[in-house]
């Protein structure tokens, strides 16, 4: 068996799912809160050695041995997917209803049809009703929905000022007194994760944490800071993403080549000299 035409096609096809990722970081380059993606590539004798513990078998070594080949156990894997969470740059709109976050731990609370999302998409809006949502109608969420459902419903006419806490002021026009009176219409919920890691994206720039794990999510108003007025723009750095393509394609056709040289050359060879041989 020649074990090197499977350890390049293992090779390559681990560059180009690498590729793939990169690819989906430079297509969000200008997605508002996205953070980049990433791999880690190892091999399966480090997959052994990580879940070895785990497996179903009493003696690891050497009852297991024995279904380890030890050219293949060294065939490049993705071993783990993770993202990149901290905050991207900050860019000034001057738009009411435009937030980001300070703290690269802390997310937006968002009601889907699915159930209850994290975001750090802070390009939120008013529908017909009043209500504050996402630009994909999904309505923002104030701290007191863990209590039960309740939502952020902004008076018509109303100034709105949000304080670095997330809490919300209405300031209204008083003709009676040719002032004005500033009341607290509720807050924002900035929800920070014991465990970040267990964060799993499920598109539209959302998150979801597990259900069971709700106990290591905190509502603390500490969270923040929350900025009015402006967003977070991608964590992407195009120049690393660029330099990673590079070396990924360059590797994707180095593999190709050792795969030829096995499958052409190698072989040619054999069947040449076993021919003559006879």
């Amino acid at each position: 068996m020649q074990t090197g035409f499977y350890n390049a096609t293992g090779g390559m096809v681990t560059q180009m799912n690498r590729l793939d990722v990169i690819s989906h970081n430079l297509a969000n380059i200008n997605t508002t809160g996205y953070k980049r993606k990433d791999v880690v590539i190892g091999d399966f004798v480090r997959m052994y050695e990580t879940k070895k513990d785990e497996l179903p078998l009493e003696d690891q070594t050497k009852a297991a041995a024995k279904y380890l080949n030890r050219a293949m156990t060294r065939v490049p894997h993705i071993v783990e997917e993770y993202r990149d969470l901290k905050a991207g740059a900050m860019q000034l709109t001057d738009n009411t209803f435009d937030f980001a976050l300070g703290n690269d731990n802390a997310f937006f609370m968002i009601e889907t049809p699915e159930g209850v999302r994290y975001t750090r998409d802070g390009s939120f809006t008013l529908n017909h009703e009043g209500r504050l949502v996402t630009k994909e109608g999904f309505a923002v969420l104030p701290r007191e929905y863990v209590d039960g459902p309740q939502y952020i419903d902004i008076p018509e006419g109303a100034a709105i000022n949000v304080d670095p806490l997330g809490n919300i002021y209405a300031k209204f026009l008083t003709f009676e007194q040719m002032g004005e009176a500033t009341v607290p219409m509720g807050n924002i919920a900035v929800v920070a994760f014991e465990n970040p890691k267990y964060l799993q994206n499920v598109g539209g720039n959302l998150y979801k944490y597990p259900e069971e794990r709700d106990e290591e999510r905190s509502f603390n108003e500490g969270n923040g800071p929350v900025f009015q007025g402006v967003l977070e723009k991608s964590n992407v750095n195009a120049v690393l993403e660029m330099t990673g393509l590079i070396e990924t394609q360059r590797l994707v056709e180095m593999y190709g080549k050792v795969i030829n040289t096995h499958m052409d050359d190698l072989n040619n060879d054999a069947i040449n000299k076993l021919a003559q041989r006879n």
